[in-house]
């Protein structure tokens, strides 16, 4: 029913201006569209959404992932621009091998999380053959 639907992410905020600057100066985004409460970003084939929000992240779980071709080169330019990631232990520098989990479908991942300015967690993944 929905498999040709077009998907969008929604991530709270609970301070937008400051969230819109975390994103243009850590991850280099810059909105498509603004509208009032929300500001709307593409990437290659997805789009998420920042909206104002008086509820909180509890940053138990990943909210959006951004999916590269050389996850140590990503990671080292997010560290560049000051971005810290999370340690869950079995990580190098940062980066976990992950086996078998959603969306590798039995391949090979790896891995890493960090948190925006709203405390929302955040992955960045490599899919290995």
């Amino acid at each position: 029913m929905l498999s040709n639907a077009r998907i969008e992410a929604r991530i709270p905020t609970q301070d937008l201006t400051r969230a819109r600057r975390w994103y243009a100066e850590k991850l280099g985004l810059e909105p498509v569209e603004e509208r009032e409460g929300g500001l709307r970003y593409e990437g290659a084939t997805g789009v998420f959404c920042l909206f104002a929000s008086a509820g909180s992240a509890d940053g138990s779980f990943t909210q959006m992932s951004f999916y590269v071709d050389d996850i140590e080169a990503a990671v080292a330019g997010l560290r560049d621009r000051g971005v810290v990631f999370e340690d869950y232990g079995g990580s190098v520098n940062g980066i976990m091998d992950i086996e078998g989990n959603y969306p590798s479908k039995g391949r090979g991942e790896r891995a890493a999380w960090f948190r925006d300015s709203e405390d929302n967690l955040l992955g960045i993944g490599e899919i290995v053959p």
